[in-house]
């Protein structure tokens, strides 16, 4: 790995624990107003990472810093927010917005993103890169300072890594936040067929042939976003 790639390393670490806390947090807020408060008596219903942490020190420390060392310059990870499955079966309706509320927190951070580097670049701070998905934008020609530089790279992986988590999550798949979903809206059809899956053990099959299928999405969608953007700046 060069000096450039590891020099992004803390900047990569800062926007996936932000983008993953905002996530769980938002979880666990739309279940506590659901009426379950057993992610918001652990402390998750905050911003303040420590709690989401102390529950997923694996997933949310150890896995990202390894796969961004192994990967060279990509960062994969997961947390989780607890949640009461009587109260998810008796109000069904509640779950599903509990569930798709993950993926909204992680759509809005990119659409905040998004938003924050066409204001820059159309003030000539930032502009387009062909590098890549951590530098949709660099600092431009006059503004070759390492502040402007950082927020080039915190900005593009803040968009790209939100649109990510939040296409990935939306796979009707459990554990996944697409199949609680469709467990919610459909109690006694579709979803009584997802819980079983969620407690069969084929589960972890299911999440294997996301990850095989998804790079077929997610690069389409990142490209569409981009030219999007592009257009708008």
């Amino acid at each position: 790995m060069d000096i450039d790639t590891l020099a992004k390393l803390p900047i990569w670490f800062g926007v996936f624990v932000f983008s993953t806390t905002c996530h769980e947090a938002a979880h666990a807020l739309v279940a506590h107003l659901g009426g379950d408060s057993t992610a918001y008596e652990g402390g998750q219903v905050s911003l303040d990472p420590v709690p989401h942490m102390r529950r997923e020190p694996f997933g949310m420390v150890i896995v990202p810093l390894v796969s961004f060392l192994i990967m060279g310059g990509w960062m994969i990870g997961w947390a989780s927010a607890p949640y009461d499955p009587r109260w998810a079966m008796r109000y069904p309706k509640r779950a599903a917005l509990m569930s798709a509320a993950g993926p909204a927190a992680n759509f809005l951070l990119a659409a905040i993103a998004f938003v924050l580097i066409v204001v820059f670049v159309r003030a000539d701070v930032l502009q387009f890169s062909n590098g890549g998905i951590d530098e949709l934008v660099v600092a431009t020609s006059g503004v070759r300072t390492s502040g402007a530089g950082a927020l080039g790279v915190g900005l593009s992986v803040l968009l790209t890594l939100n649109v990510i988590l939040g296409l990935f999550n939306l796979f009707p798949i459990p554990p996944l936040d697409g199949g609680g979903i469709l467990e919610g809206l459909f109690p006694d059809g579709i979803g009584e067929k997802l819980r079983e899956f969620r407690s069969s053990q084929y589960g972890f099959f299911g999440l294997m042939i996301v990850w095989y299928i998804f790079p077929k999405i997610a690069g389409p969608a990142l490209g569409l976003v981009f030219r999007f953007l592009v257009l708008l700046s």
